[in-house]
């Protein structure tokens, strides 16, 4: 399937409307799919695999900002660290401390998000509550990354208000960390919604939603 152009323009004017940003899942599609997003104007794409995102880079313009939306393992990172615009998917401290360790090397602050795991399955990866407060509450000498919000995945299901609640919990833990008077991160991004499940994901605050299928064709397995 080619890229559906009306599919895109509704959805970011939907969007922009929102002031929500449209991170386009490009995974396993063409570079001259993605070409074609860009002369259309969408700027943020999201890659799941590191030599995918990697080859790509190279192929296309400077002024994409990559966002790397897969399960990130630490051998890796440096890979992606020359220039990836945001890490959705940081889920441990020893993750975070080699983004900061390459962010130093290459002479840049990462931005990351903290993947808080708020599905029902137990394959999904993240955070749990205890485990986002110990690291939020200790960022000593992560001094080359920059924690700019909170990432997670609902259930695949068909429950809609499965997926509302699940939403709801991950807002709530946003809106905690914002709120603690001694925090002193600048939360800004609070990323959640897919094809599937974006709009309620935007009802129950997302600014940031992950979109492929609607936009590049369906993927197995993708909601």
């Amino acid at each position: 399937m080619a890229v559906n152009i009306e599919a895109y323009q509704s959805i970011q004017q939907e969007l922009d409307s929102k002031k929500v940003t449209l991170v386009a899942v490009s995974k396993t599609k063409p570079v001259s799919d993605i070409q074609t997003l860009y002369n259309l104007g969408q700027r943020d794409f999201g890659e799941n695999y590191v030599q995918e995102l990697v080859e790509k880079q190279k192929q296309l313009p400077a002024d994409i900002r990559w966002h790397f939306i897969g399960h990130l393992q630490r051998n890796k990172v440096k890979e992606i660290a020359p220039f990836v615009h945001l890490i959705h998917g940081a889920d441990s401290r020893k993750l975070l401390v080699e983004i900061s360790k390459q962010g130093f090397k290459y002479g840049r602050t990462i931005p990351v998000l903290l993947q808080v795991h708020i599905a029902r399955e137990e394959t999904k990866f993240g955070l749990d509550e205890a485990e986002l407060k110990e690291i939020t509450g200790n960022l000593s000498g992560l001094n080359n990354i920059a924690v700019k919000g909170l990432m997670g995945m609902a259930s695949l299901t068909d429950d809609r208000e499965t997926i509302r609640t699940e939403f709801n919990y991950l807002r709530s833990l946003y809106d905690q960390l914002c709120s603690l008077a001694t925090y002193h991160l600048p939360l800004t991004t609070l990323s959640m919604g897919m094809s599937g499940d974006y709009h309620i994901a935007i009802e129950e605050g997302s600014n940031m939603v992950r979109i492929g299928s609607l936009l590049f064709g369906s993927r197995s397995l993708e909601r």
